[in-house]
């Protein structure tokens, strides 16, 4: 029997889901979001791609500032919802509310828990190398990604994946494994399985101070982590007083003798920088108020300033 659902997501992490649901058998009677947001550099308020996509389909869509407030709570309950589907929602969502519909809440968190709880699973996962992540469908609790899991599929990291490409190809696999789980659930077929806590790890948003370059690093760490940082926060680095933006970089095997963050080489692949252990080639940077460019570019435009041996970067 098709369910009652209410929608609850944010970014465009969440449309697949939601698209999913609107071309299934299941109703998606409302969709909450969060409060439309001043966006660009004229800070007007833009509507979230999840309620682009609700008033397109003309579904009714609601946009609390919190869930503690007891008319919120209340106006929820209304819809009598069988199950609350919950992808990259990012709102708190106190117990009260998990138990008001019929069925509960399920969520969809891209990550394998209990790896990688927490509001940043897919950079985290980039960054710690890992070489697959994936998604958990799981029935939400008053914890942080701590409820029993429903359906996990897995992903390849494939090398050259940034935090973009894989967020793309894990919003899929979100949507196809939310619509698997509702299949099995409709047919009493799923059987929750607890969480080892003991193998959680947790992957907080990374933070400004976070994406800043450290040249003592290797540079396969730091070829990771401007992947990880890829579309945002954006890795950087320090030149000339300013910040350098590294939206690209390539982590070159081969021993070098300079101190970390001398620029040793540049020409038209790139620019060389020395590191703990290795070499990282950048090949896309950018400086503040302007747009990302090859090493090839930045390097016509500025090569007076880039002294091989001699200028140093951090």
């Amino acid at each position: 029997m098709p369910f009652r659902i209410v929608f609850a997501g944010t970014p465009s992490f969440a449309v697949p889901c939601l698209q999913g649901l609107l071309e299934s058998d299941h109703t998606v009677v409302a969709v909450y979001t969060q409060p439309d947001r001043p966006a660009g550099r004229g800070q007007i308020l833009q509507a979230s791609p999840v309620k682009q996509v609700a008033v397109a389909q003309g579904i009714p869509v609601q946009q609390p500032l919190t869930w503690r407030d007891e008319a919120v709570q209340r106006a929820f309950a209304e819809w009598r919802a069988d199950m609350l589907v919950v992808a990259a929602y990012g709102l708190l969502l106190p117990q009260v509310v998990l138990s008001i519909p019929r069925l509960g809440c399920i969520n969809v968190h891209a990550s394998l828990l209990p790896r990688w709880r927490g509001a940043a699973p897919i950079q985290r996962a980039i960054w710690a190398g890992d070489e697959k992540t994936g998604v958990t469908i799981m029935q939400m609790d008053a914890g942080l990604d701590t409820g029993d899991i429903l359906l996990q599929k897995t992903c390849a990291i494939e090398p050259e994946d940034t935090s973009q490409t894989l967020h793309d190809r894990l919003a899929l696999l979100g949507a196809s494994a939310l619509m698997q789980t509702l299949g099995a659930l409709t047919q009493s077929h799923i059987h929750p399985i607890p969480q080892e806590g003991r193998l959680a790890t947790y992957a907080p948003k990374i933070t400004k101070i976070e994406a800043q370059l450290n040249w003592h690093q290797p540079a396969v760490l730091l070829a990771r982590q401007i992947r990880a940082c890829n579309p945002a926060p954006i890795a950087y680095t320090r030149w000339n007083q300013l910040n350098l933006r590294v939206w690209q970089a390539r982590a070159v095997d081969r021993p070098v003798s300079a101190a970390p963050g001398t620029i040793i080489k540049a020409d038209q692949q790139g620019l060389e920088v020395a590191t703990a252990q290795g070499i990282l080639q950048l090949l896309v940077l950018q400086l503040p108020g302007a747009r990302p460019i090859s090493a090839k570019d930045f390097l016509n435009a500025h090569h007076d300033a880039l002294i091989v041996g001699n200028t140093r970067l951090g």
